[in-house]
């Protein structure tokens, strides 16, 4: 019997495989992968040294730092690098609770990342009070309740920008303004926004903004935190110790071919963002819309809602998701999060926005990015509306 790897490896060696899976991860831009080259060998230094090579690779590290904080309209100063938004959340999240152990709640949405969950969970092991904010049916968060939920006692509100499974666009600023107001700080994960909405932090009153590399056709494994200088070093502390880099925050030996790959993408987001948003958001409705043709039961999670330019949630009811994605090998898409795609349980994100979970588990995630075409759109509607009729 053929397994769905077999299935799947046959399918690469001699089909053309239409990739809609960029909330995931994008490809390195070809210039992102020139800029890095240099850095693996021949300008190798480790930058903390003082020879010729460590002082090259230093200011790689200083020129990447610059860009990256004009993309986001940030302070180059208040730019730490971490491995990914995930070691930055836990960096924030577990990092500030050495500042004032006074307070002891912190206030999420219910449709955060499992790497904002996950921290807060272990908090919650050591007496903190997490509580989570519901969102609307639409993928929103309920300001309301948000005002009711966010106190005095509260320590921090984390609240991502951009939902990793439905590209709903959230209300930070607002929130931020609300933690403000009872002295609390505000953490945002704004690794799906990066490259694909515009950004701009320097009049924003967000405290804490992570973001990841990969996520904007950068190298996986490399990130940064956006640490804001009028809080940083009175309210956060480091989880990791060691050699003192980024300012102590982050120890440990920068990774400069990755640092400057990042730094080449955040420039190349900045340059092409407008034009990429519109291209992807007329590609991504046109994939809506021919789906809904030809299969009329298909419902498009959030649609009135605001969302990022490329992501789309849709539920095909009666046909169960992991189905569909092992029978559709030419097209590659998802269930909910890349980083829970292994779990049998329906999406958190789904259920807490009012899905029942056998909506949930008829439920994919396609996501498209800058190197989306028309023609792969054509193609990943034919063969899904194909799997979907030999289901049915």
């Amino acid at each position: 019997m053929t397994t769905v790897t077999e299935a799947q490896a046959d399918v690469n060696a001699g089909t053309r495989v239409v990739y809609l899976d960029n909330n995931a991860t994008t490809p390195c831009a070809a210039e992102v992968v020139a800029a890095m080259l240099p850095f693996f060998r021949g300008k190798h230094g480790n930058p903390s040294s003082v020879h010729v090579l460590g002082v090259e690779a230093a200011r790689a590290i200083a020129t990447a730092r610059e860009s990256i904080a004009e993309s986001i309209g940030a302070d180059p100063e208040d730019v730490c690098f971490t491995s990914g938004a995930t070691e930055a959340n836990n960096l924030v999240i577990l990092g500030i609770t050495h500042s004032r152990s006074n307070r002891r709640k912190i206030v999420i949405s219910s449709i955060e990342h499992k790497s904002v969950l996950g921290p807060c969970d272990s908090l919650a092991d050591r007496g903190y009070d997490v509580v989570t904010i519901p969102v609307t049916s639409g993928g929103i968060i309920d300001l309301d309740a948000a005002r009711t939920l966010v106190d005095d006692r509260t320590l921090m509100v984390s609240v991502q920008g951009a939902n990793n499974e439905t590209g709903t666009l959230q209300p930070t600023e607002a929130l931020a303004e609300m933690a403000h107001e009872r002295g609390a700080a505000f953490h945002c994960d704004a690794a799906q926004m990066l490259g694909k909405v515009p950004i701009a932090l320097g009049d924003s009153c967000l405290d804490f903004v992570s973001f990841s590399s990969h996520k904007a056709y950068g190298p996986k494994g490399i990130g940064f935190l956006v640490a804001r200088n009028h809080i940083r070093d009175v309210a956060l502390s480091p989880i990791c110790f060691g050699g003192g880099q980024e300012k102590g925050l982050r120890p440990g030996t920068l990774n400069v071919p990755s640092i400057v790959g990042t730094g080449e993408a955040c420039r190349l987001c900045k340059c092409l963002l407008t034009d990429d948003a519109r291209r992807i958001a007329s590609l991504r409705q046109t994939l809506e819309d021919s789906l809904r043709r030809l299969i009329p039961q298909a419902v498009v999670v959030a649609s009135s809602s605001p969302r990022l330019p490329g992501t789309t949630s849709i539920t095909f009811p009666g046909v169960p998701g992991d189905l569909l994605i092992a029978r559709t090998p030419t097209v590659c898409m998802s269930m909910g999060s890349a980083c829970t795609s292994g779990s049998l349980a329906p999406s958190h994100v789904l259920l807490a926005m009012g899905l029942s979970r056998d909506e949930a588990s008829s439920t994919v995630r396609l996501s498209l990015g800058r190197y989306t075409t028309p023609d792969d759109i054509d193609m990943a509607v034919g063969a899904i509306s194909q799997t979907i009729r030999s289901i049915g």
